[in-house]
C-alpha cells in the first residue's frame, strides 16, 4: 500500500472537501455549529478514506481489504438513524413541526452526501493512478479538477425539485365566513375571537398552490409535504406567533375538488414577495413523490 500513498492521500482528501462542498447551514439551522460540522466532516473524512483506498486494494486484489470495506461502508447507514432521531429530539422545540415526512427525508440527504464523498475519493484514486507516470503537479491539477468535477455533478444530481417545479403559486384571498376563515373557496379553519379574525385580516397573507398535472397533485396531498410547507416557509419569512398561540400557527389545507392547496399564515413582516418566493423554494420530498401518469389507470384517468 506504501506504492500507492501519495494517491491515497490526493483522494482522501478531495473526498473529504467534497463533503465539506456539500455541508451547509441554512434556514433550516441544522446541523449546529461548530459541533454537528465536526461530527459529519469526520465521518465525511472516514468516507474519503475507505473511497480512496477502495482502487489501491483492487488493483492489488486484496479482494479481502475490499470484502471489507464495503462492510464498513454499509455502517453509514447508522448515519441516518443518528439524524433522524437527533431532529425527532428537536421537534418539540420548533413553533411550526417540520413532520416525520421532512425529517426522513433529512436524515436520507446526510446519509448520502457520506457515499458522495466516497464517490469522489473513489474517482480521484482512479484518476491519480492513470496518471501515475506523469508528474505530481499534473497528477494533483487533473485530479483536483476531477474532484471539483464530480462534486458538483453529484452535488447536482442530489438536488430534488421545488414547489415551483410542480405547480403554479399565487396569493390567495382571505375572507370569513362568520368564524371560518376561507382562502381561495376552500375552509382552513374556525376562528373564535373577534381580535384574532382582526389580526388575520390586517397582517395575513395566503397562497393558492396549484398543481401543473396529476402527478403533482398526487404529490401535494401528500400530508408531510403539506407539513414541511408550511414548517419552511415560517422558517424563511417568520411567523407572528407565540408559544401555545395555536390560532396563529400556519396552515395549508388541500381542495378535495380541484387539488390545490391553499396555506394562510401571519407572517412576522409583511413581504409578499418573500412569502412567494418562500413557498417556490420548499424541496418536494422524495417520500411525498407521486407518478400516477406511470401506470394504465392513472393516464386512463387523465385521459391521455
Amino acid at each position: 500500500m506504501m506504492n500507492y500513498l501519495f494517491t491515497i492521500i490526493l483522494a482522501s482528501i478531495s473526498g473529504f472537501f467534497a463533503r465539506l462542498y456539500m455541508l451547509r447551514r441554512d434556514y433550516r439551522q441544522y446541523p449546529s455549529y461548530p459541533q454537528g460540522w465536526a461530527v459529519h466532516l469526520f465521518i465525511g473524512f472516514i468516507g474519503a478514506l475507505l473511497g480512496a483506498v477502495l482502487v489501491p486494494s483492487l488493483m492489488e486484489k486484496e479482494f479481502t481489504a475490499v470484502s471489507f470495506l464495503l462492510m464498513a461502508a454499509s455502517q453509514f447507514r447508522e448515519v441516518r438513524n443518528i439524524e433522524r432521531s437527533t431532529l425527532e429530539q428537536m421537534e418539540p422545540t420548533e413553533l411550526v413541526a417540520r413532520g416525520t415526512a421532512y425529517i426522513e427525508g433529512i436524515a436520507r440527504v446526510f446519509e448520502a452526501r457520506n457515499y458522495l464523498a466516497i464517490w469522489t475519493a473513489f474517482i480521484v484514486a482512479i484518476t491519480a493512478e492513470l496518471l501515475r507516470h506523469q508528474t505530481q503537479l499534473l497528477q494533483i491539477g487533473v485530479s483536483l479538477l476531477t474532484a471539483a468535477i464530480t462534486a458538483g455533478l453529484l452535488n447536482i444530481l442530489m438536488r430534488g425539485p421545488s414547489i415551483e417545479d410542480i405547480a403554479d403559486i399565487q396569493m390567495g384571498d382571505i375572507e370569513f365566513d362568520g368564524p371560518i376563515l376561507v382562502v381561495g373557496g376552500v375552509d382552513v379553519m374556525n376562528v373564535g375571537l373577534s381580535s384574532t379574525r382582526e389580526i388575520y385580516r390586517n397582517r395575513a397573507v395566503a397562497a393558492e398552490i396549484i398543481p401543473k398535472d396529476p402527478d403533482a397533485k398526487a404529490t401535494l396531498a401528500n400530508i408531510g409535504q403539506m407539513q414541511a410547507i408550511a414548517h419552511d416557509v415560517s422558517a424563511m419569512v417568520g411567523v407572528y406567533m407565540d408559544v401555545g398561540e395555536q390560532e396563529f400557527t400556519p396552515l395549508v389545507r388541500r381542495d378535495s375538488d380541484s387539488g390545490k392547496l391553499v396555506l394562510v399564515m401571519v407572517p412576522s413582516d409583511d413581504a409578499v414577495d418573500a412569502f412567494l418566493e418562500a413557498i417556490s423554494n420548499v424541496p418536494v420530498l422524495e417520500s411525498a413523490v407521486r407518478k400516477p401518469l406511470r401506470s394504465v389507470a392513472g393516464r386512463m384517468i387523465d385521459g391521455s
